[in-house]
C-alpha cells in the first residue's frame, strides 16, 4: 500500500522521540554547599551521592529532586579537572541537559546523521540495579545534550551513585521543568534554531524581535523551539543593538560565552510557592507597582486576587489559549548569570510576551545597581 503524506510526515517528525527532561547537571564550585543551598532555599530533597566514599577520586555529585525535577550538582576534587576549569571560566552553571529516551544508540545515530557532534559515544554503565545507557552531543557554548536510557535500570539515579540520607526539605511545590532558556552571541540565534530544527527535529513555536523585547536602552531577540510533542521547549536569546548593554550581553560577559540563562519550573500554586521561597530567603525581581494599575484591563478575569499578585510581585499574561502567571528570581550566585523562573499555566502556551517590557525595565534597574548597564 502506498505511503500517504501524513504517514511520511509522522515518521519524519518521530526520528528522535524524546520522553522528556531526565535531569539537568550543574557544574559548581562546591557541590556539598550548593546542594544544601537548593535544599534550604528551593525545597529540593538530596536523594543521591557520588564521591570519594563511592570510589570516585575526581569529582563529587549530589542528586536533588522535587516533583518531577531532577538536578545533579557536580564539583571537581582536583584543580585541573574539566569541572574545575568549567567553573573557573563560567562560574556555577548548567553543563548538561539530559533527554530521557528509549534507545540511546538510535537517538545518537539519528542526530549524528543530521550533523550533531558526538562528544560521548553510547556507553553502558552497570551495577546491581541494572544497566544505564548514556551518550552526549554538543550544544551551544560548553553546554551539552545528554541522552539517557534508564529502561533497564532499577531504583536510584545511576550506577556509581548511592542513596543519600538528609533531613527532609520543605517543598516549594515545584513540579516540572517548563522550559530552558539559552543565551547565545549576536548572530548565533538563527544558527542554533536551525540546528535544533535539522538535528533534533524541533519546530519553531514563537519568534520575538527587538520590537517585542526592548526598552529605551537595550533589546534582545528570541526564538522558541519545541519538540514534536511540545513538552520540551528551548527559547534561544541573542542580544540586539541598543544604546546600552542588554541583559544578554551582561550574561555573555560574565558567563564568558553562551550558556543556559534560566530554568523555568512550573507549579500548581504560584502564590504559595512564592510565599515559601520568599520565606526561605529567595530574592525575586520586582517590577514597578505601576505594572498592576492596568493589569486587570489587560488580562481580563483570572482566578487569582490581583492584590495578592501585586503583593508577591507575580506577573500575568494572556494569549488565545488562556493565561499564565510567572515570576523570576534574581541571579543564583554573585555572577549575574543563571536564574530561575517560576510559572503557573492556565491554558497559555506562551512565555509572557506582555510582561517583557516591564521585566526588562526591572532587570535594567538591577544592572544599574551592579554598574553593568
Amino acid at each position: 500500500m502506498p505511503e500517504t503524506l501524513t504517514q511520511a510526515d509522522t515518521r519524519t517528525q518521530d526520528f528522535l522521540p524524546l520522553d522528556g527532561i531526565d535531569h539537568l547537571e550543574f557544574y559548581v564550585g562546591n557541590a556539598y554547599q550548593a546542594a544544601h543551598y537548593y535544599r534550604l532555599m528551593f525545597g529540593f530533597d538530596i536523594t543521591g551521592y557520588r564521591g570519594l566514599e563511592t570510589g570516585d577520586k575526581e569529582k563529587a555529585s549530589y542528586v536533588l529532586e522535587q516533583g518531577n525535577i531532577r538536578f545533579i550538582l557536580t564539583t571537581a576534587l582536583t584543580p585541573d579537572h574539566e569541572v574545575a576549569r568549567h567553573c573557573q571560566l563560567h562560574g556555577d552553571g548548567v553543563k548538561a541537559i539530559a533527554f530521557k529516551v528509549k534507545d540511546v544508540d538510535a537517538s545518537i545515530a539519528a542526530v549524528k546523521k543530521r550533523g550533531a557532534t558526538v562528544e560521548q559515544a553510547p556507553t553502558s554503565l552497570e551495577d546491581e540495579h541494572g544497566k544505564f545507557r548514556v551518550a552526549t552531543i554538543r550544544n551551544y557554548g560548553d553546554t551539552i545534550f545528554r541522552f539517557v536510557d534508564r529502561e533497564g535500570y532499577g531504583k536510584g539515579f545511576a550506577p556509581g551513585f548511592i542513596k543519600k540520607e538528609t533531613p527532609a526539605s520543605r517543598s516549594a511545590g515545584l513540579a516540572a521543568v517548563d522550559h530552558i532558556v539559552g543565551n547565545v552571541e549576536l548572530g548565533a540565534m538563527e544558527y542554533w534554531a536551525n540546528f535544533y530544527k535539522k538535528t533534533l527535529g524541533f519546530e519553531q513555536l514563537a519568534h520575538f524581535t527587538d520590537d517585542d523585547i526592548s526598552t529605551e536602552y537595550s533589546a534582545l531577540m528570541s526564538k522558541v523551539m519545541q519538540n514534536g510533542t511540545g513538552k520540551i521547549k528551548f527559547p534561544i536569546n541573542e542580544p540586539a543593538e541598543g544604546k546600552k548593554k542588554s541583559q544578554i550581553e551582561e550574561y555573555l560577559d560574565f558567563y564568558v560565552g553562551p550558556g543556559v540563562q534560566h530554568v523555568a519550573m512550573n507549579t500548581k500554586d504560584i502564590c504559595e510557592t512564592v510565599r515559601t521561597l520568599r520565606s526561605n530567603g529567595v530574592r525575586f525581581l520586582r517590577v514597578p507597582d505601576t505594572y498592576y494599575e492596568t493589569l486587570a484591563d489587560r488580562v481580563g478575569k483570572i482566578d487569582e486576587d490581583f492584590s495578592v499578585l501585586q503583593e508577591l510581585g507575580i506577573l500575568v499574561d494572556r494569549d488565545e489559549d488562556g493565561y499564565l502567571l510567572q515570576v523570576f528570581t534574581q541571579p543564583l550566585e554573585d555572577r549575574p548569570t543563571l536564574f530561575f523562573e517560576i510559572i503557573e499555566r492556565h491554558g497559555s502556551r506562551g512565555f509572557g510576551v506582555g510582561n517583557f517590557k516591564a521585566l526588562f525595565v526591572s532587570i535594567e534597574e538591577e544592572q544599574k545597581r551592579r554598574g553593568t548597564l
